[in-house]
């Protein structure tokens, strides 16, 4: 098996490029412009000094990265809330306990859930594995089970480019797989130098085996160090879960191109306006030139000579900007966040046009929060059965977004009153609904005061 470990599916090979380069692209920042060589496309017989100066001066406009946090942070702004039915107090226990701290590690089962939406936007998926405490000797019941923390499940995350291998079988469940994992590893802080361990981890139905490099340096062999029943043995399954987004949804599928042609297209328009500072002298004469240039120095013309300076008129970096401004709206506007571009370029929209664009984006929102529900649901539904428990389970939450524009709230709102309707009630709502949305940072209490003090107002 050890001979056979390191190979790698056809389509993991077929991506794997093509995910470092969407991880750069989202990161942006340092990660980028250390790999930015693999970005920058070099000019049609470019000076090879030109190029790396061009690359020493790169800049990146990290629009996808912002994109992909705005909708994993707008998706869990408000918790999802975990329903658990026929649970005794030592079941509920155990489950509250999984929700604050579901990876041994004090994440929260919404932030660990969040941190996996962000990959599968990134890289089209993501992977939970789910795990158990080992420990030596067997319980004899279920107290002594709970009470030496064997039954203690917790959630492992895996990204896409680290699962390398896989089957499935003909309904598409998963038959086995493999996780590859490397780390940076000093031995001692006596010892010299840095090394990179690398893990591969296999599970099928029933077991799981660990494999690990051994050996010296150049005599390295891949070798069996663990192996075993996995906690879902029992129910004939692999204990890992994936959470994939479809391709219609998978944002920096859509956008990477666009961003790569932003990114050279303005780091071409920034070395031309760099490069227009410093203007080229030219001088005009039938006479071989060999004079010295320069502050401290001067040149001697014939009369009929001429001199001048070589400036670019300013037509195509007018071009330029404007399809800049153009790539960024297509950033946006195949994100479904359009009006996020139109606010940042300074359009102005009707109300109804920003109710349509925010309409688009709340149901793409709300398609992000069936995934991550149904993906919850698994991995809940694979812990109960693992341990056995009499209890049912179910998430719900993740389709209220408040995105909408307080503009908006407040010309829907004016445009209310304006109707007339002699209703006290109405008014103290609306008002309420206007203040509170204005004030959504406030402290609670102020909250409630500003809402005691609309209330005791006297409307016609």
């Amino acid at each position: 098996m050890s001979r056979h470990i390191e190979q790698e599916h056809p389509d993991f090979t077929a991506k794997a490029h093509m995910w470092r380069r969407y991880r750069d692209l989202y990161a942006g920042g340092e990660q980028f412009r250390l790999n930015a060589s693999h970005y920058l496309t070099p000019r049609h017989k470019e000076a090879p000094q030109v190029y790396r100066e061009r690359l020493h001066s790169v800049f990146y406009e990290n629009y996808l990265g912002s994109i992909v946090d705005w909708y994993a942070a707008t998706l869990v702004r408000k918790e999802p809330m975990i329903e658990m039915n026929g649970a005794d107090a030592t079941t509920r226990g155990f489950y509250a306990g999984l929700l604050e701290n579901c990876d041994l590690h004090g994440t929260t089962l919404t932030e660990f859930f969040k941190q996996r939406l962000v990959e599968a936007l990134i890289c089209g998926k993501s992977f939970i594995a789910v795990d158990f405490p080992r420990v030596g000797s067997s319980a004899r019941n279920r107290a002594e089970e709970e009470a030496s923390g064997r039954s203690r499940a917790y959630v492992v995350p895996y990204n896409a480019d680290e699962v390398i291998n896989w089957s499935v079988d003909n309904r598409g469940e998963l038959e086995w797989m493999v996780i590859r994992t490397t780390w940076l590893k000093q031995d001692s802080v006596k010892s010299f130098g840095w090394k990179r361990d690398t893990r591969w981890l296999y599970y099928d139905r029933e077991r799981f085996e660990i494999y690990e490099l051994r050996g010296g340096q150049g005599s390295q062999q891949v070798e069996l160090v663990d192996s075993g029943p996995h906690a879902f043995a029992a129910l004939r399954r692999v204990p890992v879960f994936e959470l994939r987004i479809n391709d219609g949804l998978w944002l920096t599928n859509k956008a990477a191109s666009l961003q790569l042609e932003h990114f050279n297209k303005s780091n071409a328009l920034g070395w031309a306006l760099t490069m227009g500072l410093f203007a080229m002298p030219v001088i005009y004469s039938s006479k071989e030139f060999h004079q010295t240039m320069g502050e401290s120095y001067y040149i001697q013309l014939a009369p009929e000579d001429r001199f001048g300076w070589t400036e670019p008129e300013g037509k195509v970096f007018q071009i330029a900007a404007d399809n800049l401004s153009r790539l960024k709206d297509e950033i946006y506007r195949v994100s479904y966040l359009s009006q996020q571009a139109n606010d940042a370029g300074g359009v102005q929209q009707s109300g109804l046009s920003k109710q349509w664009d925010f309409s688009v984006t709340q149901e793409v929102l709300r398609a992000y929060g069936d995934v991550v529900k149904d993906t919850m649901r698994k991995v809940l539904a694979g812990i109960v059965a693992a341990r056995q428990d009499v209890v049912q389970t179910d998430v719900v939450g993740f389709d209220e977004f408040d995105i909408t524009d307080f503009s908006v709230e407040t010309t829907n709102a004016q445009s209310l009153l304006n109707l007339g309707i002699d209703s006290p009630t109405l008014k103290r709502q609306v008002f309420k609904r206007v203040a509170l949305k204005y004030l959504c940072d406030s402290r609670q209490e102020i909250k409630n005061q500003i809402a005691g003090e609309i209330d005791a107002q006297q409307f016609n």
